[in-house]
């Protein structure tokens, strides 16, 4: 391999945010359609330097189009993700169609506004200049998505792709064969087909694919591809966002809700079958918890699914056999508390819940990313605190607690991609805050505006006047150089420099005389009925 060249391993990359391997049988790549690499990123490019995607008649077209190709196909895509993962129908309409319609329905909203230049404070020396930031469309940009939410963790960057003017290159996960097929046949029905291709493929695919030249790559996944998506997009210095995963800790202390506390982390840890990215990977408490937390998790599992609970509809199934072969690995010389049971043949594993797990098992040293859900024992929150410190920074960090001390000792020193406090995974569906990993667990942002702003380069712009008074006070920068000069740079770098929001100044001078305004008016008025008397 010669320097600057790369190709991604032939191996099988287990899920979002695990950094396990285990050998690919490459025939899963044979199941997609060829296509040229080089030509679909040409094709792209033609068409983002054509101006087409510019327009906000345009961008706001296709996201309505977007939309309408989720509320259309609806019924076939859901089919498609029971093909795939088993996903119950509702689950998969709440966490996968209605999610992204819901980022669409926000773009769309604010997509004029985020279009709009910003109009920054300006320094008193630039009073009689304009300064602006322009939102310019990056290019045609990467968005590479993952299996294990294969409509949401495809579409919703899309949708930030769209609105901020790029061409996109859409490259759906070849584990999610079924929902991926139908995006490649479905999308170009709704979406410019120039602008945004739908480019399947494995490994080989996807090797060839990252040697092109792209303006930003947008990729969810495990940490190990992230590394190959990184060094790749380093070759051409393309920015990037890598939504990776980790190990996301839940801390439950004894001032929580139990009940409610253990509903919630039960939905979110065996959701998908686990495999979120965000799903609760571990829970931290002491003893006293545990045996609370325990009595509760196996009166709501039984709640969820059933006495037979294989049978339910509502439970999802392991992705492949490598992944359920993985997990059941990790099962291995553990205590269980509850579950544990298994069927290779249908890809099951049930709830299960680990006690006195130690730090340093294997189900503790990587994500586990399926439907088992580990107990720590530690002290007291410190020790938990202290605990997660010792290890990589997580994707997500979950705390039960009605204690405001406890909440700030978690929140002021440990550091994670975001935190959800009683309660688990809801903060991803909040648009205004930005969803992202730290360290390991990712890079770069989205949701809402960060979606937008994360696929735009923020250009500066300076708009000097050519005003007397003004090239007066700058005038001291000109040569020649003297003391008095000088003397009035230094003053013009304390005091002219400093920013002045001027819209704000004027606000309080509208304020100032609207409220003399109304105190004279009201003494003229009283002055006029006393003469009257």
């Amino acid at each position: 391999m010669t320097d600057g060249e790369f190709i991604l391993p032939r191996v099988q990359y287990s899920h979002n945010g695990s950094n396990h391997v285990s050998v690919i049988d490459m025939e899963t790549s044979n199941n997609f359609e060829k296509h040229s690499a080089s030509d679909v990123v040409s094709q792209a490019r033609t068409a983002f330097n054509s101006g087409k995607t510019k327009p906000y008649e345009f961008r706001l077209g296709q996201l309505k189009n977007l939309r309408l190709f989720l509320v259309e196909n609806g019924p076939v895509i859901c089919k498609a993700l029971h093909d795939d993962l088993r996903k119950p129908e509702q689950e998969s309409y709440i966490l996968e169609i209605n999610f992204v319609i819901v980022e669409i329905d926000y773009a769309i909203k604010h997509l004029k506004e985020w279009m709009k230049p910003e109009v920054p404070e300006k320094p008193l020396l630039n009073f009689f200049d304009k300064i602006k930031v322009y939102s310019d469309p990056l290019g045609v940009v990467l968005v590479m998505g993952a299996w294990n939410y294969p409509v949401n963790l495809t579409l919703s960057p899309l949708v930030g792709a769209i609105a901020a003017g790029n061409c996109c290159v859409i490259k759906p996960s070849d584990q999610s064969t079924h929902t991926s097929q139908i995006m490649h046949d479905l999308l170009p029905k709704y979406l410019d087909k120039d602008c945004y291709p739908v480019y399947l493929g494995g490994i080989p695919e996807t090797t060839d694919l990252l040697k092109e030249r792209f303006d930003y790559i947008f990729y969810t996944g495990s940490t190990t591809v992230g590394k190959i998506i990184h060094k790749a997009a380093a070759n051409h210095l393309t920015p990037c966002t890598l939504e990776l995963g980790g190990k996301s800790p839940t801390f439950i202390d004894s001032t929580a809700d139990i009940e409610m506390a253990t509903k919630r982390i039960i939905w979110g840890k065996f959701t998908n079958c686990g495999q979120t990215c965000v799903a609760p990977d571990y829970i931290l408490c002491t003893q006293e918890v545990e045996e609370k937390f325990l009595k509760c998790a196996e009166k709501c599992i039984h709640e969820f699914y059933g006495n037979s609970i294989k049978q339910s509809e509502n439970l999802g199934r392991m992705v492949n056999e490598r992944s359920f072969i993985r997990v059941c690995n990790l099962l291995k010389n553990q205590k269980l508390a509850l579950g544990g049971n298994v069927d290779a043949g249908e890809l099951y594993i049930s709830p299960t819940i680990l006690v006195d797990v130690k730090p340093n098992s294997d189900v503790m040293n990587e994500e586990i990313f399926g439907p088992v859900l580990p107990i720590v024992r530690v002290k007291d929150a410190e020790d938990a605190v202290k605990f997660i410190n010792e290890r990589d920074k997580p994707l997500a960090l979950y705390i039960f607690t009605k204690s405001q001390k406890t909440k700030d000792l978690f929140i002021e020193n440990t550091s994670s991609g975001g935190v959800c406090i009683n309660d688990v995974l809801m903060h991803i569906t909040v648009d205004s805050l930005p969803f992202g990993g730290v360290g390991s667990s990712g890079m770069g942002s989205y949701h809402g505006k960060k979606s937008f702003d994360t696929f735009v380069h923020k250009k500066s712009v300076l708009l000097r006047s050519f005003n007397a008074i003004g090239e007066t006070a700058q005038s001291p920068r000109y040569p020649p150089y003297s003391e008095k000069n000088t003397k009035l740079l230094k003053f013009a770098t304390t005091m002219l420099s400093r920013s002045i929001n001027f819209t704000r100044i004027f606000s309080y001078v509208v304020v100032f005389a609207l409220g003399a305004g109304i105190t004279v008016g009201g003494f003229y008025v009283t002055k006029h009925f006393e003469q009257k008397e």
